[in-house]
């Protein structure tokens, strides 16, 4: 192998040594250390109570932070914030969601980064801050298996050939009431899905605007999905504020899509320029609005879709620019 291919490898793997290995079996209470644990595929730790069918399954945080956290006065001890495995000389933090990270035959892959602090805990009272909420991360089990305290864990992160992650979102007040059934959201969805994404996550939100923007940061930032879809909300009733919520937590504008929907629509309906859907950037993320209707969800993907797959590849460096 050239020293190239040596330089590659080392900036995209990573290694540490597991410091701490710490579980609760109820929610609310303080984990304790313990020495292995027993990890099971699509679920997390066995006996932990955070573990489930969800994408928060097993919780990590870098031994290095807790260390820096601790001279500074917090004199805390494993678990004391929740987490499932403390690892030196790995910096959670800075790795993109996707990472693998392998220790003894477990594989497990990083899926949120952060999390809302909804209570301020105990150490927060104390110090002012807490640490979790910003350098903890959050993995699923791929591979099940043992870890033992000692162990060496491997970091390796994503190559861009992973498929394209995706969450949609559908603006309902009738719906998030359960009063009309959520047929865009299955739509945009199953799209997705035949197009070869990752679809992470389908939520059904009222029309409130404070709420999406929440769902849009935490989607984008949190979760890093390379698309974000949304369903509804682009009229002109007073509550249509689905555009309004986008473009307030956008950091690029991408205009073109938006407005090539709305022509393309013209063609099956003239009310289709009353629609006030934007398209734009959060950071990496990409964020369309679409109409309510199923129907109109399924011809706007057939209209962008493709296009907007290309532009993926450019946001994640696996495609390149070109001209015509």
């Amino acid at each position: 192998m050239g020293e190239k291919g040596k330089e590659t490898i080392e900036k995209t793997i990573r290694s540490g040594r597991v410091r701490a290995i710490c579980t609760s079996e109820r929610r609310g209470t303080e984990k304790h250390a313990v020495s292995e644990a027993r990890f099971e595929k699509g679920y997390g730790i066995r006996g932990d109570a955070h573990a489930g069918n969800w994408h928060r399954q097993v919780s990590l945080l870098s031994y290095d932070k807790v260390k820096e956290f601790n001279e500074r006065g917090a004199k805390v001890v494993d678990g004391a914030f929740g987490e499932n495995l403390v690892v030196e000389d790995l910096d959670f933090r800075s790795f993109p969601v996707g990472t693998i990270l392998e220790c003894e035959d477990v594989v497990l892959k990083m899926t949120q980064i952060g999390k809302e602090c909804h209570t301020h805990c105990q150490i927060y009272q104390r110090m002012g801050e807490c640490i979790m909420p910003v350098q903890g991360v959050f993995a699923e089990v791929l591979v099940s298996g043992t870890i033992h305290v000692g162990s060496v864990m491997t970091a390796r992160f994503p190559d861009g050939t992973e498929p394209f992650t995706a969450a949609v979102i559908t603006m309902s007040d009738k719906g998030s009431k359960g009063e009309r059934a959520d047929e865009s959201g299955p739509a945009m969805k199953a799209r997705l899905k035949a197009a070869g994404f990752d679809v992470v996550e389908a939520l059904l939100l009222p029309d409130e605007k404070g709420l999406l923007k929440r769902e849009l940061v935490r989607l984008s930032d949190q979760r890093q999905v390379d698309l974000i879809l949304t369903s509804g909300g682009t009229g002109f009733s007073v509550r249509d504020t689905t555009p309004e919520a986008t473009l307030e937590v956008m950091t690029r504008n991408v205009p073109g899509i938006a407005e090539a929907i709305r022509a393309e629509s013209m063609k099956y309906t003239k009310r289709a320029m009353l629609s006030r859907g934007v398209s734009v950037l959060r950071n990496k993320t990409l964020i369309i609005n679409l109409p309510g209707s199923p129907k109109a969800v399924r011809e706007s993907m057939e209209i962008v879709l493709e296009s907007v797959q290309h532009g993926l590849g450019i946001l994640r460096g696996s495609e390149s620019e070109c001209a015509r």
